[in-house]
């Protein structure tokens, strides 16, 4: 079976005009889910706080965004650069599997390394074969130390 051909969109870093189109595709990952979320104008404002405050990237894909990449930033304990977690990564469920998520993946590795990251971590459900499939292929591995060793868990908690 042949890939869907790639749909032309743009990918770039988010302007404040998009941060309304931010808050409704994170309402939307979350109910398509569903998990519980802030109503979409609510999540824009809260993205608009993040990034003011220097330690949050958004990629997004298209003029009226159709998917985006969520990053935030913080030290590195272990090296000099900034280590990057790659906090939502979504597409539009009509648009997947036509390259989008690759396009996000990339611009976010790219806006990542510009701002001196030098490492990128991320989670993602054992049963999104799809999204797991797509990291995999961009290098990410979920192995300690190299492929074949131990696998990682990511745990999380509420407080």
């Amino acid at each position: 079976m042949t890939s869907p051909p790639p749909v032309p969109v743009s990918v770039r870093e988010a302007r404040d005009a998009d941060l309304d189109a931010v808050g409704r595709l994170l309402y939307d990952f979350n109910r398509e889910f569903d998990e519980p979320a802030r109503r979409p104008a609510e999540l824009a404002v809260r993205v608009r706080e993040l990034l003011a405050g220097g330690d949050t990237g958004v990629v997004v894909a298209g003029d009226d965004p159709v998917g985006l990449a969520l990053m935030r930033f913080r030290l590195s304990l272990w090296e000099r650069g900034l280590e990057c977690y790659l906090a939502e990564l979504y597409v539009v469920p009509s648009l997947r599997g036509h390259g989008i998520g690759r396009a996000l993946m990339e611009a976010a590795m790219g806006l990542a390394r510009a701002r001196g990251a030098d490492y990128m971590d991320l989670g993602t459900a054992e049963t999104d074969v799809a999204a797991r499939n797509l990291y995999e292929s961009l290098g990410f591995d979920n192995h300690q130390g190299k492929p074949g060793g131990p696998v990682n868990f990511y745990y999380e908690r509420k407080l």
